[in-house]
């Protein structure tokens, strides 16, 4: 009854890690999302440097909020990057991978701190936990670095928008 369920025992009563040894290695890349909302009193206690509209010396300037522990998501893009180099250290069933590149955006859309981030590796097995792990440590590291001004702020929609290169690919959060 668990055949479909490739972390599960064939008798659903234990788990397992997936053997990806016979599968054959490909670039695999992966990008999710979160978003962090804040309340009124974030947005008038942090300064907000750019726009996230523009060009700056030929690149697109980048949105940062700042506060007296620093840059707020700048710090966030280094977490993120972190966390998911550290999946499978807090993932239990995830296969370690020598990640290619991570590379996380942030910007500020009014009272929302988009997150976006994309993982890639020629490997074996998909890169979409790491994705997913590091838009979400960076999520947590901007609620870390604004909660002494408020508790209000919310950690909204965690969610994988894009994953190619493996058996099924997923394309702006849609199974393809």
């Amino acid at each position: 009854p668990t055949s479909g369920f490739t972390h599960l025992s064939p008798q659903g009563d234990g788990v397992t890690m997936v053997d990806v040894g016979a599968k054959t290695t490909t670039r695999r890349v992966a990008m999710a999302r979160s978003v962090v909302i804040f309340p009124p009193e974030v947005m008038k206690e942090f300064d907000i440097r750019g726009s996230g509209i523009g060009v700056d010396r030929g690149m697109v300037s980048k949105s940062e909020m700042v506060g007296p522990k620093g840059p707020i998501f700048e710090t966030a893009r280094l977490a993120g990057i972190m966390g998911a180099k550290r999946t499978s250290e807090l993932i239990p069933l995830c296969h370690p991978l020598p990640l290619d590149k991570v590379h996380i955006d942030i910007q500020l859309v009014g009272n929302h701190a988009i997150i976006e981030c994309e993982c890639r590796v020629t490997h074996k097995t998909g890169v979409e936990m790491e994705a997913l792990m590091g838009a979400s440590i960076a999520a947590l590291t901007i609620y870390d670095m604004v909660k002494a001004v408020s508790h209000r702020v919310e950690i909204g929609k965690t969610i994988l928008v894009n994953k190619s290169g493996g058996k099924r690919n997923v394309v702006g959060g849609n199974e393809q």
